[in-house]
């Protein structure tokens, strides 16, 4: 097909016309903005030839600087008017485009059009228009302004929607004085808020643009017809309400008037053909408090610029700011209630807005005097959105209040107690009504009410019956949501899953604070602390775990002794290990745990109630019962596969290690670390309360050092580090940096590291609550202060540390740092009280069998007594039973640290000779670590001359 009078193309039923200025498909209109239009023109005139970027743009945009998108989003606007033909229109990749089809060239006039110029302003006749003047500064919505003037020249109606104080007509009322100038035509502002007859819609359009229409039936056909070809931009306000009768008004101008284009605002869509709808985003908040400088926020800036219109002097110290930024936060960037909170910040001050929020039904009150009745108070913005929807979506809207991080469609349904089509058509009704927000993707879609709406729902909602039976399905909902994690066949797969179950934790807290209250279902709501009980600890939220399970067991309402108890009394204990330490109360739920499950026969928990007694044993240095444990343990799994018989490997290694069986212990604990298959890694943390593999590495750098492998001691420190880093998991990392802080790079004097990684393990424990690691790490910052010649600084932060311990009866380091208290209080001087404490250490070390570290209690006994001067034999003695000690244990290098004091001890009174012929012997028994501290100090011993 090709041309069939002057200016007119048709192809396969399209029609393209110039004149008029119009394309059409069978004959009808299809509406198409005027910039997308002359590209289109463009490219028929070419004749199928590939028109580059740069042409269209200096054809369409004559003389002005456009960005590659805005030609984007007219090119889109074409293919969407295209339809199903939409291929028509094909991108050349690199090149440009080109129009495809027997659309052949108009009579020259047509083939080079003189370039359309921009009509300033200046430039204009006297057009008429009504736009109102901008009040104020529109803050924040430079962006948005660009983009809507962009699509004003693609599409003829263009519909801002959003929830109600989002700033729909400010921001469409900007946009309208840009276009203004450039349209060569009539502005007008059409204000629908006052109808309440959708019939009037027609009737009020002709009156403000002075039509003079007579007769009593004004249509929206009849005021189609008297625009006629004028050239207009229309602003269409507030069209929610009278959205059908709008949707008409509107289609019917499309249809007749080939020359006005519509920029229309509703919390609603119109709906009809060629509709571009632009959801106006709120202003832009700080995500959190560590975000950069908020007042580069378009939220913070709009508060701060209402504060001050009210309150001249008002500043910005960085604590107001933060404030602010929260404030913003809580009023999800909503401008409405933003100007709200600036208008009562400035007479009640920001804390008083901060602390009420809560409340902000009653606070947020007392706009402008202008405003419009429904903007006058935050609570009536919502109002008017409320007051149009049917009973049915109004159900709904208060069911999906309950759920704080958004929702599922299955989520929606559960608490609406709906089916999914009808659900599903709800939902969609008020996201149209900019009530919901959709808030996922394609492939995992999910949504959310911004909290100022959810609160003004979940009001609604109330506390009766209605939210009882909500509350107790939406429990229901999360019982079966987070079943994988009850089993141990699933619980892989969950684990591997675990981002959306993740998005429902405030979800699921909800849940279960309702469940678990006075006024819940205690039975539901035990159920579902049971099954989330390992989706806390696999989220590295072992305290909430506990917590949880704290509050279910005082709820089971008659179902004691059965599996859900079991689990309960099972996630507590495992949360007090690791967040209070070895209590008494501890191991009394610990071993109520182990009773119910030998009672139900469940292998699983036995395993499990199993490990965390025989961690609350080592942990505790009951060494002799950790010992009993890792036999039972062993005898409940029966020794058959990788994965159990790495276990066992392990749970055996770490007492033997501190009972100083250093070669056996280092051949189970490395085994240990090299089987432990990971593909059950994850599963593993949850069930035993660590992680095997690096706790394996962590422990057995112990006797590594020991047997004076001491390069190799240093590296398994950093890979420990490094992959309980990566677990992700606080208590797991924890462990690995506990031992790489102390007992690692103390004991090889490499303080850098002890430094680094103690300030590290102080606050990621202190970050998770993890008391018993928070003690460590203040004990290493106390012992690196008296190294570095603050002694006095060094005791305190030591006996501070070690009393902690002592208080959770977390003691696996409680000798070791009683003898860095000893050498700083040796180093302060104070050498009655260092004797004191390491025969302290001595004495808890000999009651449970804790013999690695008695060769160094012995030799800083024996310095210390040296330093008295008062029974040298004594100190002689102890040197030499230091030594003896570590030689028989295995202890290669705590036999280096004997002789070393010893050779010090006795060069220091001339002996030299004598000092080099004890120290020689056991200096050449080393094979690696030649450049740490004390080896090069034995290096410069044996090298002295007399």
């Amino acid at each position: 097909m090709g041309q069939i009078e002057i200016g007119l193309f048709e192809h396969s039923g399209w029609e393209l016309d110039l004149e008029k200025r119009e394309l059409r498909a069978m004959g009808a209109p299809v509406p198409l903005g005027s910039r997308a239009f002359e590209i289109l023109e463009t490219l028929a005139v070419s004749s199928g030839r590939i028109v580059t970027k740069d042409e269209l743009m200096k054809r369409v945009w004559p003389g002005m600087v456009v960005e590659d998108n805005t030609l984007q989003v007219h090119i889109s606007a074409i293919r969407r008017a295209l339809g199903k033909d939409r291929d028509l229109l094909r991108t050349v990749s690199g090149r440009g485009y080109r129009l495809l089809g027997e659309w052949t060239e108009p009579e020259k006039r047509f083939a080079d059009p003189t370039p359309a110029t921009l009509v300033r302003s200046s430039e204009r006749e006297d057009f008429v228009t009504n736009i109102p003047s901008a009040a104020s500064e529109l803050i924040g919505r430079q962006a948005a302004i660009s983009h809507i003037v962009t699509l004003m020249s693609a599409y003829r109606i263009v519909t801002l929607t959003g929830p109600g104080g989002i700033g729909k007509t400010v921001l469409a009322s900007e946009v309208a004085r840009r276009l203004q100038p450039t349209i060569d035509g009539d502005a007008f502002f059409v204000e629908l808020v006052s109808l309440s007859d959708p019939n009037l819609v027609p009737t009020t359009l002709a009156q403000a643009l002075d039509l003079r229409l007579q007769g009593d039936d004004v249509s929206a056909e009849l005021v189609a017809r008297a625009i006629g070809n004028r050239k207009m931009l229309l602003l269409i306000d507030n069209c929610e309400h009278v959205v059908d009768a709008a949707a008409e008004m509107v289609e019917a101008m499309l249809r007749a008037c080939p020359n006005v284009s519509v920029l229309a605002t509703s919390r609603e869509l119109l709906r009809i053909e060629g509709e571009f709808t632009y959801r106006v985003p709120p202003l832009d908040v700080p995500a959190n408090e560590k975000v950069g400088d908020p007042l580069t926020h378009s939220a913070v800036q709009l508060f701060v610029a209402r504060t001050r219109a009210l309150q001249s002097d008002f500043t910005t110290s960085a604590d107001r700011v933060s404030i602010i930024a929260g404030i913003c936060r809580h009023l999800d960037g909503i401008p409405l209630a933003i100007e709200f909170a600036a208008a009562r910040a400035a007479t009640l001050g920001l804390q008083q807005i901060a602390g009420r929020l809560d409340d902000r039904f009653v606070l947020l009150t007392g706009g402008r005097r202008t405003a419009l009745p429904r903007h006058r108070t935050l609570r009536a913005a919502l109002d008017w959105s409320y007051e149009l929807l049917p009973e049915g979506e109004r159900r709904l809207l208060h069911s999906l209040s309950v759920y704080p991080a958004g929702f599922t469609l299955e989520a929606a349904m559960a608490a609406s107690g709906e089916d999914e089509e009808e659900t599903a058509l709800g939902l969609s009704n008020l996201v149209t009504k900019s009530l919901v927000t959709f808030d996922g993707t394609e492939a995992a879609p999910r949504w959310r009410l911004l909290e100022t709406v959810r609160v003004y729902s979940l009001e609604k909602l109330g506390g009766g019956t209605d939210y009882r039976m909500t509350m107790r399905r939406t429990t229901a909902f999360f019982h079966s949501l987070f079943q994988p994690f009850s089993s141990e066949d699933s619980l892989q797969l969950a684990i591997d899953g675990l981002g959306p179950y993740r998005r429902e934790i405030d979800n699921l807290r909800a849940a279960l604070t309702w469940a678990l209250s006075p006024e819940g279902d205690g039975k539901l709501g035990a159920g579902l602390a049971a099954i989330a009980s390992d989706f806390w600890t696999a989220t590295s939220l072992v305290s909430e775990s506990g917590e949880w399970a704290k509050k279910a067991l005082s709820c089971l309402e008659g179902e004691e002794g059965g599996r859900t108890e079991l689990v309960l009394q099972c996630a507590l204990g495992f949360a007090m290990i690791y967040t209070q330490g070895m209590s008494e109360q501890g191991r009394a739920v610990l071993a109520r745990a182990l009773t119910l499950a030998e009672t139900l026969d469940d292998q699983d928990y036995r395993q499990r109630v199993t490990c965390a007694l025989w961690l609350f044993s080592a942990r505790s240095v009951e060494l002799d019962d950790a010992l009993v444990y890792a036999q039972e343990y062993g005898k409940g799994a029966g020794g058959g596969d990788a994965r159990s018989r790495a276990t066992a490997a392990w749970l055996s290694g770490i007492p033997q290690t501190y009972q100083a069986h250093h070669v056996e212990a280092h051949d189970r604990l490395d085994w240990a670390a090299r089987n432990s298959p990971p593909n059950s890694r994850r599963t593993d943390m949850l069930r035993l309360g660590a992680d095997i593999r690096t706790s394996s590495m962590a422990h057995d750098t112990v006797n590594l050092i020991s047997l004076g492998r001491l390069e190799v001691a240093s590296q398994a420190a950093e890979d420990s580090v490094d992959e309980a880093r990566a677990t992700k998991q606080p208590f797991v990392f924890c462990v690995a940096l506990a031992w790489a802080s102390a007992f690692v790079s103390l004991s090889l004097d490499n303080e850098a590291r002890a430094r680094h990684w103690g300030e590290e393990l102080t606050a990621h424990a202190l970050q998770h609550g993890l008391k018993p690691f928070y003690a460590v790490g203040i004990c290493v910052r106390g012992s690196l202060a008296s190294r570095s010649g603050s002694p006095a600084e060094g005791i305190d932060a030591l006996r501070a540390g070690i009393r902690d311990m002592q208080e959770s009866s977390y003691l696996l380091f409680y000798p070791f740092f009683m003898c860095e208290l000893a050498a700083a209080l040796q180093a302060a001087g104070r050498l009655d009280e260092a004797l004191l404490e390491i025969d302290r250490a001595q004495k808890f070390s000999v009651e449970k069998s804790y013999r690695w570290i008695m060769p160094e209690l012995l030799r800083k006994k024996g310095e210390i007594i040296a330093a008295q001067g008062a029974n040298e034999s004594l100190a002689v003695d102890l040197f030499r039973e230091a030594g003896l000690r570590a030689s028989a244990q295995g202890g290669l290098y705590w036999e280096l640290t004997a002789g070393m004091s010893y050779a010090e001890y006795l060069a220091s009174r001339g002996d030299l000779g004598a000092a080099q012929e004890i120290l020689r012997p056991v200096y050449q028994r080393f094979r690696e670590g030649l450049s740490t501290p004390r080896l090069l100090q034995a290096q410069r011993l044996l090298g002295a001359k007399q």
